[in-house]
């Protein structure tokens, strides 16, 4: 009985996954805002929207690691593309990264919000003003720069793309400060779904549930401390790519981690075994 419910929910998973009437052409021409562009998912996501023609504002923290994006962009054949190198730690930033996005594409189709601040498991990351500086960057910066540009998206019935994290849908051991902004970008963009839908506002949201992203900061932070090996970047950033562009309600990458979110409604309480199985406590102990 076991077997034949885990395969039947696999199935349907697997068709949720894959029937998304994805059209790579819907995307020549859009006008994107990429946040977090110079490394990890956030520079796959940069490359694939360069593929298929998009118009492209890039941004993330360190300018070097940006040229290099826009470099390689432009030889995948991007028709446009720019950047800008901000901080979204600094509160005053995200107005200057959607003006300059409107000032150099004329409008928004796709706001994508990738960029994320991570420090190192253990009690570092527990302090009060670590907890302060990653809000800023992982919550209260999305918040500012969707405010921003939902006029844009309006005009354009476009898109936000939201890349959180399963850390915002399923909490776990030494990650309160970071798990805590993730679950705080879920009930932001699933309340203002719900507004927009209630004010008829044509501007769809994804929410992009990921696990670890290889080749960036976060996989870092808990090196050591987590069994869980890191998403592969590029199928990573091609899954978030297919659902804003087909407009779905939810991304999880991988599939299974659909499961683990249905699952935690039913298990809302794991056993410390369990937890253990996925991590090094003693590595987070001593961090």
């Amino acid at each position: 009985m076991k077997v034949l419910l885990f395969t039947g929910l696999g199935a349907l998973f697997f068709s949720y996954y894959w029937d998304d009437n994805f059209d790579p052409a819907s995307l020549q021409g859009a006008r994107v805002l990429l946040t977090g562009a110079s490394a990890g998912v956030g520079e796959e996501l940069a490359y694939h929207y360069a593929r298929l023609g998009s118009h492209l504002v890039l941004t993330a923290h360190t300018e070097a690691l940006l040229q290099k994006v826009v470099g390689n962009c432009r030889k995948l054949g991007a028709p446009k593309v720019f950047y800008i190198a901000a901080d979204m730690a600094s509160p005053e930033v995200p107005e200057r990264v959607v003006q300059f996005a409107l000032d150099k594409l004329g409008g928004l189709d796709y706001l994508v919000l990738n960029h994320l601040g991570a420090t190192p498991a253990g009690s570092r990351s527990r302090s009060v003003q670590a907890t302060r500086w990653l809000m800023q960057v992982n919550f209260l910066s999305y918040v500012q720069l969707t405010s921003l540009a939902l006029p844009s998206l309006t005009d354009s019935k476009g898109s936000l793309v939201v890349v959180s994290s399963l850390l915002g849908q399923v909490p776990t051991s030494f990650s309160r400060p970071y798990s805590a902004a993730k679950f705080a970008l879920d009930g932001f963009f699933g309340s203002l779904r719900r507004e927009l839908d209630v004010q008829d506002v044509n501007v769809a949201i994804t929410m992009c549930v990921l696990g670890l992203r290889d080749r960036a900061s976060p996989a870092e932070g808990v090196r050591g401390v987590t069994r869980a090996k890191a998403a592969p970047g590029p199928k990573a950033a091609l899954a978030v790519i297919r659902g804003g562009a087909t407009r779905a309600p939810g991304v999880f990458y991988p599939w299974r981690f659909r499961l683990l979110c249905l699952l935690r409604g039913w298990l809302p309480h794991p056993r410390a075994w369990f937890i253990r199985q996925e991590l090094n406590v003693t590595a987070a102990a001593a961090a």
